[in-house]
């Protein structure tokens, strides 16, 4: 049984507390991250920007689906005060997926970074983007914003991805992160869960994939059924698995990994890069 340490709480409740003060949303409340708690201890939180409310039904996702708002430009201005005031060095920049935009939000992501770096040149800035469908417009805008760290999550195999992402695309997805690779602007990195079903010959096929593709950094966790009504883990790999996990990673060419249970696309994200 997967377990974590009660935080303080206190501690918990000032990070809550900056983040509504500035109206922010975190991927860590929305998807109910395991880590969550260690994570607002530490004073570190994933922003969720442009909203929270997703245009897309994956099915592992706690995250509400539906109309979203329009984009809010006060967002980057926002985000730098809350930054701030919790005295981040490294901060993680997500989104929900926005397919109702011309751009599908990466002109907004473009935004948060380049305002964020340039009230701080010394600030690290990850970006965990969306698909944004394969438009390489739309990656321009990332790239263009010069992020410390260009990341998009695979998730899954390909012989499940259409079954818990039936919007998206598991060659769209690779294609996404070889964009991101082959513009040399930052590391590349990418996340793979694990417990929907794959065998174990698929997770290492995966793995191979995102090495050809230019990931250096990889995220390997445990997946866990956010509620009755979302996709059921069908199976919970033990610590030797993932060890064993990391150690392939390793001899392909990965420079960075995290593999273990409760392990999240940003978590460690600053030891990481």
């Amino acid at each position: 049984m997967l377990s974590v340490k009660a935080p303080q709480r206190e501690l918990i409740e000032k990070t809550r507390a900056i983040l509504r003060k500035y109206s922010l949303n975190t991927v860590c409340e929305e998807s109910l991250c395991p880590n969550m708690g260690e994570c607002f201890f530490k004073k570190t939180a994933t922003f969720l920007i442009l909203g929270k409310v997703c245009t897309r039904a994956c099915k592992y996702c706690h995250v509400a689906t539906g109309k979203p708002q329009p984009p809010d430009p006060s967002e980057p201005v926002r985000l730098y005060h809350a930054i701030r005031e919790l005295g981040l060095r490294h901060v993680v920049i997500t989104s929900v997926d926005r397919d109702d935009l011309p751009d599908y939000g990466a002109g907004h992501f473009r935004r948060c970074v380049e305002f964020l770096k340039s009230k701080d040149e010394s600030l690290k800035v990850e970006v965990l983007t969306p698909d944004f469908r394969g438009s390489e417009k739309s990656l321009e805008q990332v790239v263009l914003s010069h992020p410390d760290v260009l990341s998009h999550n695979i998730e899954t195999v390909e012989r499940v991805f259409s079954k818990v992402r039936p919007q998206g695309d598991y060659r769209r997805s690779l294609s996404v992160l070889s964009y991101y690779s082959e513009s040399g602007v930052a590391p590349v990195k990418s996340g793979l869960m694990l417990g929907l079903g794959e065998d174990w010959e698929e997770i290492i096929k995966t793995m191979e994939d995102l090495r050809k593709a230019g990931v250096s950094m990889l995220v390997i966790g445990q997946y866990l059924q956010p509620s009755r009504t979302h996709y059921p883990v069908r199976r919970f790999y033990g610590e030797e698995e993932f060890s064993k996990l990391k150690a392939i990673a390793i001899t392909m060419g990965f420079e960075r990994v995290l593999s273990e249970p409760l392990a999240r696309s940003s978590y460690h994200a600053e030891d990481m890069l």
